[in-house]
């Protein structure tokens, strides 16, 4: 039950009303209107600062040094990412070309003659002979032109190639059930938040508890055993039925489908519990602040009070880690991805680094970096355009 409003309260109230033009004193019930008449977002600024909301100005207009910063900061960090990203996969020791050259040979039951000096000459070609700070230099020329060069595992065919091959099947999977956790694992955290709910969804809250601890791999797995093989409703493997061509009709799409559900189904439980648990915290929070305190008094719908004031605010946080939610689609949830066979970014990925292919592996993990880094920037510019009370000039 929420205390009634002490003296000190509608005096800290009304002095936060600014005053109009030429007025010297405050008419309380015009700061009360003014109060509960506008925006809750400007409301809550205007209760929390003691100067009001036009205090010093908002600075909401973009600067330009601060874009400047910000860009020079992503800069920097996909500079560090990247030079870590070249030193990572060398520190194995393993020689990429010799191992891909012995696979060969394994899979053909013999030992190939002449396999070092093909490894010599395929070392030229990759240049992988040049001296490590000569190697990082061109690495830092290709990546400054996304050119990511050829695959050594995969030789002729190139980085970007195989990337755009894959990009496709982890945008769709990861970008739908990424919209679809954060849509239903916000309103169920709302719901459950919400004083006025009803009481039978308080049983909600175990099960999501539970599934914001599973991975997905690990619930892939379980979805797998029951769904594939003990009851044979879903495929088991793959993002398509084995000997059919892809294309734009709706056989291959419904195909599509079908063999995406499994693991589209194991991210989106996994990845509900994260979104629901972190509206409710958000939604709890809020109860006590004094916007809804006033919105209350103003005698609003339940309705207004939960979409326009409740829910509106909580989804701020929530916004940010959507952003960087949507910056990670590119890296795909690769144990997934490994577990479904599923052809994406992910499955690329691993077995990139299982054969220690350089370059396939420096392509996506800088692509990684780049999307996460860019989201990031786009948050940064954007977040005080969504929140009044964050301004440019401090942040």
């Amino acid at each position: 039950m929420r205390r009634p409003l002490s003296g000190n309260d509608h005096a800290r109230y009304f002095s936060a009303a600014p005053l109009a033009k030429g007025q010297t004193t405050v008419d309380k019930r015009d700061s009360v209107r003014c109060l509960l008449d506008c925006d809750p977002l400007r409301l809550r600024m205007v209760l929390q600062s003691p100067q009001g909301a036009d205090a010093g100005g908002l600075k909401r207009q973009m600067r330009i040094d601060y874009v400047l910063k910000r860009v020079g900061m992503l800069l920097i960090l996909v500079w560090v990412a990247a030079t870590l990203n070249f030193i990572a996969p060398r520190l194995t020791g393993k020689d990429p070309v010799r191992q891909r050259l012995l696979k060969q040979a394994q899979v053909g039951g013999y030992v190939q003659k002449g396999m070092d000096e093909m490894a010599i000459e395929y070392d030229k070609k990759f240049g992988l002979d040049k001296p490590i700070l000569s190697q990082y230099m061109t690495y830092v020329e290709q990546m400054s032109t996304l050119n990511f060069g050829p695959s050594i595992a995969n030789y002729p065919r190139s980085v970007s190639e195989i990337m755009s091959d894959a990009l496709p099947w982890t945008i769709i999977l990861l970008g739908t059930t990424t919209a679809i956790a954060f849509l239903l694992g916000s309103f169920l955290g709302a719901v459950l938040a919400w004083p006025r709910s009803p009481q039978f969804l308080q049983y909600l809250l175990p099960p999501l508890l539970t599934l914001s601890a599973i991975p997905y791999y690990l619930l892939g797995l379980v979805l797998l055993y029951i769904l594939a093989f003990r009851l044979p409703v879903f495929p088991s493997f793959g993002g398509y039925t084995p000997g059919s061509l892809p294309g734009v009709n709706l056989a291959f799409f419904v195909d599509a489908v079908k063999h995406a559900f499994l693991p589209a189904l194991s991210i989106i439980l996994a990845s509900l519990g994260f979104w629901a648990l972190g509206m409710r915290a958000m939604m709890v929070t809020l109860q006590g602040e004094d916007s809804m305190l006033f919105a209350e008094a103003k005698g609003l719908k339940n309705r207004t009070l939960f979409l326009r004031y409740a829910v509106r605010n909580a989804l701020l946080p929530q916004t940010t880690a959507l952003a960087l939610a949507l910056g990670e689609i590119l890296s795909g949830a690769v144990l997934v991805e490994v577990v479904f066979g599923y052809p994406g970014i992910g499955s690329v990925l691993y077995n990139a680094i299982k054969d220690f292919d350089y370059y396939l592996i420096q392509g996506i993990v800088f692509t990684i970096v780049l999307s996460i880094g860019l989201m990031t920037l786009l948050v940064d510019l954007m977040y005080p355009l969504l929140d009044p009370r964050i301004r440019y000039g401090k942040a």
